[in-house]
């Protein structure tokens, strides 16, 4: 049995749902209340010494690092193939997922924190606000967090964010203008490491900006009609979670428009 440690609303721990739902497979739930410091908690740390999610358990394995933990999955269960066979398009798929990893994984930390659960996190005791910024192990983050949450969309780190993850956005407009899927002939993993991320998107009112890319947006649509994106995320995501992203989206829109030009 896979042990998932996990959040719903997390990008990566929703990269690897997306894997496991698509291939049939079932899990132990593990959720992490991230909002509440879970991922600082020293038995989770343990086995992520990193903070973050997700983690997974299989045969008395730790498996961390999301991009990592898809592809043991497509090696331990290949009976429904995410890769394709082609080594050209594979090295393709990993070129999507470490650009991912690399660059925008990062700015979508900023860009989250900066507009969806800010109001929520300036509600908390600053004392435990500050407690769960300080345990951030890597300091850059760390400092980054710390401001996105004082200052919202007008801290410094947010422009570059967002142009970063426009990039991103564009260059998938432009690879998905001669085929259907990021992976090759079928949803496979760089579809389902880049689906969080334009999701996020969507979630923090940023939708124009999907729309304004119409090669990428029917491909958001093709995948949200797969039944893998039902089980993996629809079904776990808490619409009042998802109401408060897009309403504090909506909030500061005005200031974040003219960054997406």
């Amino acid at each position: 049995m896979l042990k998932l440690y996990h959040n719903a609303i997390s990008t990566c721990s929703q990269k690897v749902r997306l894997v496991i739902a698509h291939k049939g497979l079932e899990f132990d739930s593990q959720d992490v209340d991230l909002f509440e410091g879970g991922q600082h908690e020293p038995e989770y740390v343990k086995l992520n010494p990193n903070h973050v999610v997700p983690t997974l358990v299989h045969h008395g394995e730790v498996l961390i690092e999301s991009t990592l933990i898809n592809e043991y999955l497509e090696d331990a269960y290949p009976q429904v193939p995410m890769m394709p066979v082609d080594p050209a398009i594979r090295y393709s798929v990993r070129m999507v997922t470490k650009r991912l990893d690399e660059k925008v994984h990062p700015v979508t930390g900023i860009i989250t924190f900066a507009i969806g659960p800010r109001s929520l996190l300036l509600q908390q005791p600053k004392a435990a606000r500050e407690a769960n910024i300080n345990a951030i192990p890597d300091p850059v983050r760390r400092a980054a967090r710390r401001s996105v949450i004082e200052h919202g969309v007008k801290a410094p780190e947010f422009a570059n964010a967002i142009s970063v993850m426009l990039a991103f956005m564009d260059t998938m407009n432009e690879s998905l203008e001669e085929k259907i899927w990021l992976s090759g002939e079928s949803f496979g993993l760089a579809d389902a490491a880049a689906l969080p991320y334009v999701l996020r998107l969507d979630h923090l009112a940023m939708t124009s900006v999907l729309e304004a890319r119409p090669h990428l947006m029917v491909w958001y649509q093709r995948v949200q009609a797969l039944n893998c994106f039902e089980t993996a995320v629809t079904a776990r995501l808490a619409p009042p979670l998802v109401e408060m992203f897009r309403k504090n989206g909506e909030a500061v829109w005005a200031d974040v428009e003219p960054m997406t030009h």
